[in-house]
């Protein structure tokens, strides 16, 4: 009888009575009630800031839009390669559109410092990693903006000359005299000398010639003028020069400055010293004669 009564009371214990289950439910409904109520005070207060987070959000992406279109035209109207038009039209969208999230998520109140840290390390890493292609990079920039050259020029640069075939980012590919492809990076090139061969449309080449002192020097100038008149290559403008040089040894050395397009440069210069030798024959324009001064030792 006793045991069962132990087990009785044991059993008691574990039956929860009917005031103590109300006291458990109010205890609960006070901890929801708390719950709800936070709930609310916090949408109550974060709704303001991420509505007008959404504003400035929407707001930014149409004025970086707008922003992009604006580049592009003003970019278009400076004539600008297609290539460099499209990528900084998209490094000004991707970096203002960086600029905006990182503004948005202050707003919210999340930390963006810890963010534009990891950025601007990361930032730093790469530009170091890609120093020398970042270089030229720059320098294709330069050149596609201010044009000191375009394609199809002749220049003369890095010690190479040739006709610019192709201008990218990176590098600028010459085609020279004897058909070479030279690579030419872009970083070198912006910084150092070009020397534009064809900017204004057409070459002045230069032509040395010597006779003999006791030629008729008003006849020699003549027979020359004649020579750059009948080839179809020599521009009639600006004039030919033929300047008459000192007369050494019996020699006159004879300069002449004919204009012709940058393409028959090469080609023309073999052609008039061929048509002038065959001018002064014809002329009997005598070339300098070589004198040699033996000396003899006794």
């Amino acid at each position: 009888m006793l045991h069962f009564l132990e087990v009785s009371d044991e059993i008691n214990k574990l039956i929860p009575t009917v005031e103590g289950v109300k006291e458990k439910i109010v205890e609960d409904h006070h901890k929801l009630q708390g719950y709800f109520d936070n709930f609310v005070s916090a949408v109550i207060s974060y709704t303001p800031k991420v509505v007008s987070a959404i504003m400035v959000l929407l707001i930014g992406l149409w004025i970086i839009s707008r922003l992009a279109k604006i580049a592009e035209k003003a970019m278009t109207r400076r004539q600008l390669e297609v290539s460099l038009r499209t990528f900084l039209k998209s490094l000004l969208s991707i970096g203002l559109k960086i600029i905006l999230i990182v503004t948005v998520a202050g707003m919210l109140g999340i930390g963006t410092a810890s963010f534009v840290t990891i950025l601007g390390a990361a930032g730093l890493a790469v530009g170091l990693a890609l120093q020398g292609s970042l270089s030229n990079f720059a320098g294709g920039v330069l050149i596609l903006i201010f044009k000191p050259f375009k394609v199809s020029d002749t220049i003369e640069a890095g010690g190479q000359v040739g006709e610019v075939r192709e201008i990218q980012i990176f590098n600028t590919i010459l085609l020279t005299a004897d058909h070479k492809t030279v690579i030419l990076p872009n970083g070198p090139l912006s910084n150092g000398t070009i020397v534009n061969i064809s900017r204004y449309g057409d070459l002045r080449l230069e032509i040395n010639l010597a006779v003999s002192s006791e030629n008729n020097l008003t006849l020699v100038k003549q027979v020359i003028m004649e020579v750059l008149k009948q080839n179809e290559k020599i521009l009639a403008t600006p004039e030919p020069g033929i300047f008459i040089g000192k007369s050494v040894d019996g020699a006159v050395n004879i300069t002449v400055r004919p204009y012709c397009n940058p393409v028959d440069g090469p080609q023309l210069t073999s052609d008039i010293y061929d048509d002038v030798k065959s001018a002064f024959e014809r002329n009997k324009i005598t070339a300098p004669i070589q004198h040699r001064v033996i000396h003899t030792v006794n």
